[in-house]
């Protein structure tokens, strides 16, 4: 999916109005600001090469906006749906009329047109000095972080599932450690198992390794209890486990919630 920024204005001819260049027998190259007409362009090549990838065709742009009596501008929210997912890229209220429930009330507007559009699950990003808490209110729950923003500040990541209630959700932290003389093995058999989480409704969300191999840390989320008390129950799971015998992982479960 696509965002937005600024730059450098263009000139009427579509080069930048500062910027550098590179030549060579084999193409230019142009450093600049804003181009309208590359990231056009880009989209479009984006956009089929994903669609081809995937399968999924119905990309789509998704935006809620709020007006005064006035016809002046309360708030808005924009975002996009895609395979069955769903994403917001900016939500913004104006600052007379925050805290009156606006942002809650698009938030939940986009929400159900998602899935009446037949989503899934929404993703979105806020920075720390933004809303995380706001997201957190409203059921999404963290799946990680970008550090280096200007200020010392983060990038909080979240997540919500729109087709289960999120107080439903079990999110657990798995320590792993693998033999001795079965590093590779185990490795192998965590790849497929964590490949079977989709069909009980569960989600990896960090997969962590140490710098010798020998010990993991992953960060799951199952959307209910019943799709983790499935997954643990699930034949194949079991049957790739007894077949490493010797080689079997040393795995440590712990049951998680935000603070």
């Amino acid at each position: 999916m696509t965002g937005t920024h600024t730059g450098a204005r263009s000139t009427d001819t579509g080069r930048p109005t500062s910027g550098s260049e590179v030549g060579g027998p084999a193409g230019e190259l142009r450093v600049g600001g804003e181009d309208a007409e590359l990231s056009a362009r880009l989209e479009r090549e984006l956009t089929a090469f994903n669609n081809a990838a995937t399968g999924a065709e119905d990309e789509a742009d998704l935006s809620v906006r709020v007006t005064d009596p006035d016809g002046e501008l309360v708030g808005g929210l924009t975002g996009w749906t895609w395979g069955g997912r769903a994403g917001i890229n900016m939500l913004w209220v104006r600052a007379d009329r925050r805290h009156q429930g606006w942002g809650g009330r698009m938030l939940r507007a986009a929400e159900e047109e998602a899935r009446r559009r037949g989503c899934t699950e929404l993703s979105l990003s806020s920075f720390s000095f933004q809303a995380p808490g706001f997201y957190r209110r409203h059921g999404y729950s963290d799946t990680g972080i970008r550090d280096g923003i200007p200020g010392g500040h983060v990038d909080r990541h979240f997540w919500k599932s729109l087709v289960h209630d999120p107080a439903a959700t079990v999110r657990l932290v798995a320590l792993v450690e693998f033999g001795t003389d079965a590093v590779e093995v185990g490795q192998r058999y965590e790849e497929t198992v964590l490949a079977l989480l989709g069909r009980h409704g569960g989600r990896l969300e960090r997969r962590l390794r140490t710098g010798d191999g020998r010990s993991e840390v992953h960060v799951i989320r199952f959307a209910t209890r019943a799709g983790y008390e499935s997954f643990l129950a699930d034949p194949e799971r079991a049957a790739l486990r007894a077949a490493l015998g010797d080689a079997a992982t040393v795995t440590r479960v712990l049951e998680v919630t935000e603070v």
